[in-house]
C-alpha cells in the first residue's frame, strides 16, 4: 500500500513542503526512512514504534519504507514524527490520505504516544500557510502544529 502525507521543514526562517511517502508491502518486517534525513529523523522509527506499543496499537509487521521528499534537501529534528505516524495510520486503514491532502502534519511523537511541541513552529506556520497555498494551488490549507506558549 502507498500513501502520501504532507509535512513541513524549516531551514533558518524558510519553510518548505515535505512529502512524507510511505510504502508498506509483504516481506521481512523492516522500517526504513530515506530522503536526506539526519539522526533525529531516523530515530523517529524508535519513537513511533514505542508510541504504537504504549497506545495499544500493534505495529505493522510489513516491509515499510518512508521517503521524505525532496530527497536532496536535509531534513532535521523530530518535526516529521507526526507525519510519519499519520502515514502509517493511512496504510493501516485508520485514516484516508486523500482526505488529508490539504493538511500538513508537524510534531514530535513521545514514547508514550503524546504529541510534543517543536521548535520553530510559529515561523513555520506563518511561512508555510502561504507556501502550501502556492504549491497546492488550493484556497484553504490546514496546518497541524503543536505549539507550547508561555505567558
Amino acid at each position: 500500500m502507498f500513501a502520501e502525507i504532507n509535512s513541513l521543514g524549516l531551514i533558518g526562517m524558510n519553510s518548505f513542503l515535505v512529502s512524507t511517502e510511505i510504502e508498506a508491502s509483504r516481506g521481512l518486517p523492516s522500517f526504513d526512512i530515506v530522503g536526506c534525513a539526519d539522526t533525529a529523523v531516523r530515530e523517529s522509527r524508535e519513537r513511533i514504534k514505542s508510541a504504537f506499543r504504549s497506545s495499544g496499537f500493534r505495529f505493522p509487521e510489513e516491509q515499510i519504507i518512508i521517503n521524505l521528499a525532496p530527497a536532496d534537501t536535509k531534513k532535521t529534528g523530530s518535526v516529521h514524527d507526526l507525519a510519519i505516524l499519520v502515514a502509517l495510520f493511512s496504510v493501516m486503514g485508520f485514516v484516508r490520505a486523500d482526505d488529508l491532502r490539504d493538511c500538513a502534519f508537524v510534531g514530535e511523537v513521545s514514547l508514550g504516544g503524546d504529541i510534543r511541541p517543536i521548535n520553530g513552529a510559529l515561523p513555520m506556520a506563518i511561512i508555510s500557510l502561504f507556501h502550501l497555498k502556492m504549491v497546492k494551488r488550493q484556497a484553504s490549507v490546514t496546518v497541524f502544529l503543536f505549539i507550547r506558549l508561555s505567558v
